[in-house]
C-alpha cells in the first residue's frame, strides 16, 4: 500500500456510510497521530493499539457515534502534495471545520498551526 493515509480516511468514509462504528486497520506512526488529532476533535471515541501473533502491530479504533465525520477529503496526495502558508490555511465550513497540516512541529490542527504562525503540507480535511 502507497497512500496510508487514503486507506485510512476511505476506511473511516466506508464505516460511517454502513453504520459501522469500529475499524480494525494496520498500524503506522502516520495513521497514530492523525487519530490522535480527530480523537481530541471528538471524531475518535477510542483507539487501540494491539499485536497479532506475526508481530504485526495494528489499531482498532472505535468512531464516535454521536459526532461522526460526514466529509472526509484527502487534500495531499503522493503525486502532488499541497503546501500553503500560515496565513492562507484553509478554513472548512467558516472555522467549524477541521483541516490537518503536517508541519515543521508535527502534525497539528490549521487552528493550532495558524496560532503558531506555521504552514505546511495539508492532509486532510474533515467535518
Amino acid at each position: 500500500m502507497t497512500d496510508q493515509i487514503a486507506d485510512l480516511l476511505t476506511r473511516i468514509r466506508n464505516a460511517v456510510a454502513v453504520g459501522k462504528y469500529e475499524i480494525t486497520l494496520p498500524s503506522s506512526k502516520m495513521k497514530e497521530v492523525v487519530l490522535s488529532i480527530l480523537k481530541n476533535e471528538g471524531f475518535i471515541a477510542e483507539i487501540k493499539p494491539f499485536t497479532k501473533k506475526n508481530n504485526q502491530r495494528f489499531i482498532k479504533i472505535t468512531v464516535s457515534p454521536a459526532k461522526p465525520p460526514m466529509h472526509i477529503k484527502q487534500i495531499s496526495k503522493p503525486g502532488q502534495r499541497i503546501y500553503t502558508k500560515s496565513k492562507e490555511i484553509p478554513r472548512p465550513l467558516r472555522g467549524f471545520g477541521l483541516v490537518i497540516i503536517s508541519t515543521s512541529q508535527g502534525m497539528l490542527t490549521g487552528r493550532e498551526a495558524y496560532k503558531k504562525g506555521l504552514g505546511g503540507e495539508l492532509i486532510c480535511e474533515v467535518w
